[in-house]
């Protein structure tokens, strides 16, 4: 049984939540710089050239990459054959968050409740997903999620006869109806199957892989291939503006669901596509 103490899992919360925000991933600036060359609109390319340019910024000086901090969404894979020490590790991720985001100096979004909204000053609670796996390490990915992409998501509960050309057409719609608001180019995360809440977070997952790397599945590869196509076909281009790169990737997701269902989670990310990840 490995030991893992409460006050470790809050000094690493806090380091994820505060360089989450300060360094943009290199696979998300070289997307970037492959964006750029494939882009046709000039305004697109001087857009693009703009959103590097800016996480460099951020990253030398030490500061957000975006205004929007995010909540801070937090995922957990516990080995079973770990044992925390010292207090519950919920607490301990909602501590470091509180300690992250304040002396990272990042902007506080979270409101105690949907329609009083008095702002909690702490950014607490995270949104924690934790999942029990083999072994004895434990896992934490600190993802914090801007607001303007995170309401242009949707998800659908499709009937079978739907198919893929019908998961295809709300994928590319949502994608549509969002325009400008998420502030492209994106990261579209496409969660398939499941039930209700699994598809959703099968959306949300699917935005931790590495930006651009195909599903291990080939025919789910050959798909992410066909919608990022079709997509980037729509003209919305970077920030709005028009151009030929309205997403940088397609991730698809998949999970076995119920013979009367189909349900589809796309989950929009915009350029900003934060995370960070340690193993203890």
């Amino acid at each position: 049984m490995k030991l893992i103490t409460y006050q470790t899992i809050v000094a690493e919360v806090k380091k994820l939540c505060i360089e989450a925000n300060y360094f943009l991933g290199d696979d998300v600036k070289t997307a970037l710089k492959t964006a750029w060359h494939n882009e046709i609109s000039p305004l697109g390319k001087e857009i693009l050239s703009a959103l590097y340019r800016n996480s460099l910024i951020a990253s030398e000086e030490q500061v957000p990459i975006c205004q929007d901090t995010g909540t801070a969404v937090v995922f957990l894979e516990i080995g079973q054959d770990v044992r925390i020490e010292g207090g519950y590790i919920y607490d301990a991720v909602n501590e470091g968050v509180r300690q992250g985001y304040t002396e990272g100096y990042l902007r506080k979004s979270m409101v105690n409740h949907p329609l009083c909204r008095r702002n909690t000053g702490d950014n607490t609670p995270a949104i924690i997903h934790a999942e029990i796996v083999p072994g004895n390490q434990l896992a934490i990915t600190v993802a914090p999620k801007g607001g303007g992409s995170e309401n242009m998501s949707a998800l659908a509960m499709l009937t079978p006869s739907a198919g893929w050309t019908g998961v295809k057409q709300f994928v590319i719609e949502t994608v549509r109806k969002a325009g400008a608001n998420p502030c492209p180019p994106l990261i579209v995360g496409v969660g398939i199957g499941g039930n209700f809440e699994k598809a959703a977070l099968l959306a949300k997952k699917s935005l931790l892989r590495e930006v651009g790397s195909p599903n291990r599945d080939a025919e789910l590869a050959e798909l992410e291939k066909e919608l990022i196509k079709e997509i980037n076909n729509l003209g919305i281009g970077p920030q709005g503006f028009g151009g030929s790169v309205t997403a940088l990737a397609v991730h698809i997701e998949l999970y076995p669901c119920h013979i009367a269902s189909l349900p589809v989670a796309v989950n929009l990310n915009c350029h900003v596509a934060r995370h960070k990840s340690v193993i203890l």
